[in-house]
C-alpha cells in the first residue's frame, strides 16, 4: 500500500515542481503585461487573469486535455495527459501569481522611484536593488498561501487519469475497502504543507531587515 502511495507521491511532487518552475516566471511576465501602458496588452492580460481565476481549475484541465480533439479533430498520444496537466496548472497559477506580483509592485510608494532617480539609479537598478527586495518581503505571505494551495490542488490531476497520490489512495481504498489509504495520503499532504510553511516562515524572518 505504502509503495503505491509513494509512487503517487512522486508524481504529485513532479506536478508541484513543474507548476512552480513554469508559473513563477510566467506570472512575472503576465504582471508586467497587466501593468503595461499598452492598452491592448493590458486588457488581454486582464481577460486572461479573469478567465483563469474565474473558472475551475478542473474545468481548465479538461478543456486543455480534450480541446484539441473536440475543436480541431486532433488526436494526441497517451502522454498528452501529462503535458495537459502541466500546461493547465502553469497557466492557472501564473494568473494568481501575477496578481500577487502586481499588488506587491504597486504597493511601493512612487517616491522611492523618484528618490532613486535623483541618486542616479537607472530604472532597472531601482527595481532590482530597491523595489524588488521590498516586493519579495511583502508578497511572501500571499505566495505562501498559493503554494500551499497548489500542494492540495495537485489532487485535481485525477480527472485526467493521472495516478498522483490522491488517485492512488482512491484506488487503494476501493480495492481494500478501507479508509487507511485516504488517511495516509492526508498525512503526507499535511507534512508537505507543514514543511513549506516552516521554510516560508524562515524566509520571512530572513527578510525582516527590509522594514516597511
Amino acid at each position: 500500500m505504502l509503495g503505491l502511495l509513494m509512487q503517487g507521491f512522486l508524481l504529485t511532487i513532479e506536478i508541484f515542481a513543474v507548476t512552480l518552475i513554469g508559473a513563477l516566471p510566467l506570472g512575472i511576465l503576465v504582471a508586467l503585461g497587466r501593468m503595461s501602458r499598452f492598452k491592448p496588452l493590458q486588457w488581454l492580460m486582464r481577460i486572461y487573469i479573469s478567465i483563469m481565476r474565474g473558472t475551475p481549475l478542473m474545468l481548465q484541465l479538461m478543456a486543455i486535455m480534450f480541446g484539441p480533439y473536440y475543436l480541431f479533430g486532433i488526436q494526441l498520444g497517451t502522454d498528452w495527459k501529462y503535458y495537459a496537466c502541466g500546461i493547465g496548472f502553469i497557466i492557472n497559477y501564473a494568473a494568481y501569481f501575477a496578481e500577487i506580483y502586481r499588488s506587491g509592485i504597486q504597493s511601493i510608494p512612487r517616491g522611492q522611484y523618484e528618490a532613486a532617480n535623483v541618486l542616479g539609479y537607472s530604472h532597472s537598478q531601482t527595481f532590482m536593488r530597491i523595489v524588488l527586495p521590498q516586493v519579495i518581503k511583502r508578497i511572501v505571505p500571499a505566495m505562501g498561501n498559493e503554494i500551499i494551495t497548489l500542494v492540495k490542488d495537485t489532487s485535481l490531476a485525477f480527472v485526467l487519469g493521472l495516478l498522483e497520490m490522491f488517485n492512488e489512495a482512491k484506488i487503494l481504498a476501493a480495492s481494500e475497502v478501507s479508509m487507511i489509504p485516504y488517511l495516509l495520503a492526508g498525512v503526507i499532504y499535511w507534512v508537505i504543507c507543514f514543511v513549506i510553511e516552516i521554510l516560508l516562515t524562515h524566509l520571512e524572518k530572513k527578510l525582516d531587515y527590509y522594514h516597511d
